[in-house]
């Protein structure tokens, strides 16, 4: 199994490779910036990847924002985008629910982002935002609202025992849809202090309710559908370009698309070696077709190209 180093290829394979694939999926928080600080001439190569006229589209596991709160930080951060080229969890879950003909309502344990994109989608929803126990009852006693025939968990800063206790209920139903934006287990920070990410409450919710979550983000199966169905990309002339190799490199492998890590976000290249070698096959999917140090490192290779076709 085999790696490749993009900056030890000759100048006729770089151009081989850039001339492979006709869209890019890239994730966006560890390969385009971090936080709100992007990489440098990151967004270089990515508007230099339309200009010669690669499809870009923006594939994220972050439920917090909507896909034109998206739309707002890409341009801002000087990348260029619209609101068909992001893939967020938020607008996929919605999706997702739309795709069942879904009339009734949703409790979601999670972000303002989530109940946006369910309202775009005419889908009715509860639960957000901080949810305060009575000191005059138990926190286990609620009300129970008969609508509810969906529960959405995401990432939740207000995530709570009793959220718990209601998510697990509305979901002893097994008629009501369970449905998880992502798995991640933390969060890149610039700090010493780690961040749990949606994974942990995903699993937390799926363990009390004895039931597993379907899952909207990378490396699972519906952004790949929808990507393929509704976008209609070619998975053998597409590039995922990711920091993450169980999310993002995963995902790439698992769907047929050449699969690029940058190192600037959450694995290094000593995760890549041990899993070369590693006999277990769930192992070795982790593994990309190809590394480079950071995503602005293309750019004087794109540059060549663009000499080359101009």
């Amino acid at each position: 199994m085999s790696v490749v180093n993009i900056k030890t290829l000759i100048h006729q394979d770089v151009l081989k490779f850039l001339n492979s694939f006709d869209t890019v999926l890239t994730d966006c928080d560890g390969v385009l910036w971090l936080h709100l600080t992007p990489f440098p001439k990151a967004s270089d190569v990515l508007n230099l990847f339309r200009k010669l006229g690669k499809r870009v589209f923006y594939v994220t596991n972050n439920s917090t924002k909507t896909r034109d709160e998206f739309v707002e930080k890409c341009k801002s951060l000087q990348f260029e985008a619209c609101r068909d080229d992001i893939m967020c969890t938020a607008n996929l879950s919605a999706r997702y629910l739309q795709s069942k003909a879904f009339t009734k309502k949703v409790y979601v344990i999670g972000s303002e982002a989530i109940a946006k994109e369910l309202e775009l989608a005419d889908i009715s929803c509860c639960g957000i935002g901080p949810d305060v126990v009575s000191q005059d009852k138990p926190f286990y006693i609620f009300e129970k609202d008969p609508d509810v025939s969906a529960v959405i968990v995401g990432y939740d800063e207000h995530f709570s025992y009793r959220k718990m206790v209601k998510a697990t209920t509305y979901l002893n139903n097994p008629n009501v849809h369970f449905i998880g934006t992502n798995t991640d287990e933390r969060y890149p920070t610039d700090s010493n202090i780690i961040i749990p990410g949606t994974g942990s409450l995903v699993r937390c919710i799926e363990c009390s309710a004895e039931r597993k979550a379907i899952i909207m983000g990378k490396p699972e199966e519906y952004m790949a559908k929808v990507l393929m169905e509704q976008y209609k990309i070619e998975p053998t002339r597409t590039l995922m370009i990711g920091d993450r190799c169980n999310t993002d490199i995963l995902f790439g492998n698992r769907y047929g698309f050449t699969t690029l890590l940058v190192l600037t976000g959450v694995n290094s290249l000593s995760d890549i070696e041990k899993w070369k070698q590693s006999k277990q096959q769930e192992e070795r999917d982790l593994v990309p077709n190809y590394y480079i140090d950071a995503l602005g490192d293309l750019l004087c290779y794109l540059k060549q190209l663009e000499t080359e076709a101009s």
